[in-house]
Order: structure tokens, then C-alpha cells, then sequence
């Protein structure tokens, strides 16, 4: 009876955790990736899904990010895939990424990702309707031809890219930013450079 109810107990558990964190099983988080940094031929890929309004996205992005690129992915060892995930009624969010893609587009995308998040007490209050003028306006000021840019933005060229972004989260069951998966492995939340090193390093040896 004991047994059995230690049985039952564990497998109640298993279940709620289970429910709570990403099913990998359900999709492939690199599938259809349009925004690629790295070797195709590179040991580990991260794939991040993020969030322009997102604190701990922004920590990310001005902290760990840089140096994961410096040590790893200009070297060879990552390969680094960047997926949105704008939630309900963030159109400004939507908008942004729209905008990040574009500058993709003409090879400034981390440029302008990084902008974004140093910019968002500015165009993340503003207006829908204003955000065309503040995101030209930042692709003007990375030297970027404006003209092509305003008209992807406009013509909503790489909106698929973004539905599909957030489409594929909801196949994981990816309910917070950043989130990430490392060799297909999940992991949830803002984590320092220091911590990034081992787990680029598990991931090259194979550790769980």
C-alpha cells in the first residue's frame, strides 16, 4: 500500500514537472530558422527566444551575448539562431522584430538588436503608429539604407518570420523570456557569461 502510493505520489510529480517545462518532442526549435549566426558545421547551437520588453532579455543581450559571440560563435564553436516571441497584445514587440529582421536583411541585425534593447524606454512607450519613424530612424543611424528598410518594414516582409517564431514556441510550450535550448537542450532565464562557458562546455562534451 505504502509502495504504491510512493508510486503514485512520483508519478504525480514526473507529471507536473513535466507539464511545466518546454515539450521538446513537439518540434525542433532550429526548424525554419531565418536569423543564423555561425558554422553550420559548429558543436553547439543555442537557439534564444526573446523578448524587446524583456528585462532580463536585455541583461542578456548587453552582457552575456557579446562575449558568447567573441569566444564562441566568431570562433567557430556556436552557432547562434535568435527566434521572437512578442506575447498578447505587445504589437510593439511584434513591430520591433518585424524591424530587427529588416536590418538582418542588410546584415546589421545585431546591431540593431542591441539598439532595440538600448532604445526600448523610448519606442516601447510610443504610439503604435509612431514606431515606423523611430525604427527608420534607427536604421538610419546604423547606416543603413533607409529606403530599402522602410519598405520592408511597410510591406510587412519578414512579419512570417515572426508568426512563425511565435508559432513554434507555442509548439514548445515556451511561456517566458529568454528562454533557450543548447543542443536541444532547455534553459530558462537571464544566466551571467561565467555560467555560459560551462554550459557551452557540457554541451561540446556531451553532459547533461
Amino acid at each position: 500500500m505504502v509502495l504504491g502510493l510512493a508510486i503514485i505520489l512520483a508519478g504525480a510529480l514526473w507529471y507536473l514537472q513535466g507539464a511545466s517545462k518546454p515539450n521538446d518532442k513537439l518540434a525542433d526549435p532550429e526548424a525554419g530558422a531565418h536569423v543564423v549566426y555561425g558554422k553550420a558545421s559548429a558543436p553547439v547551437t543555442i537557439v534564444e527566444f526573446s523578448n524587446y520588453l524583456c528585462p532580463h532579455c536585455k541583461d542578456h543581450a548587453e552582457q552575456s551575448l557579446p562575449l558568447i559571440f567573441s569566444e564562441y560563435v566568431d570562433k567557430g564553436v556556436v552557432r547562434y539562431i535568435f527566434r521572437d516571441l512578442p506575447f498578447p497584445r505587445q504589437d510593439n514587440v511584434e513591430l520591433a522584430a518585424q524591424a530587427a529582421d529588416c536590418a538582418y536583411e542588410q546584415g546589421k541585425y545585431l546591431e540593431y538588436h542591441e539598439l532595440l534593447f538600448r532604445a526600448n524606454g523610448s519606442w516601447g512607450r510610443a504610439p503604435v503608429l509612431e514606431l515606423p519613424k523611430y525604427f527608420s530612424d534607427y536604421a538610419g543611424q546604423l547606416g543603413l539604407d533607409r529606403h530599402r528598410f522602410d519598405r520592408c518594414l511597410a510591406d510587412q516582409k519578414t512579419k512570417p518570420w515572426v508568426e512563425a517564431d511565435k508559432a513554434l514556441a507555442e509548439k514548445l510550450n515556451i511561456s517566458g523570456t529568454p528562454s533557450f535550448f543548447v543542443n536541444g537542450k532547455f534553459i530558462e532565464g537571464f544566466r551571467p557569461f561565467s555560467e555560459w562557458r560551462k554550459i557551452i562546455s557540457n554541451a561540446m562534451t556531451g553532459k547533461k
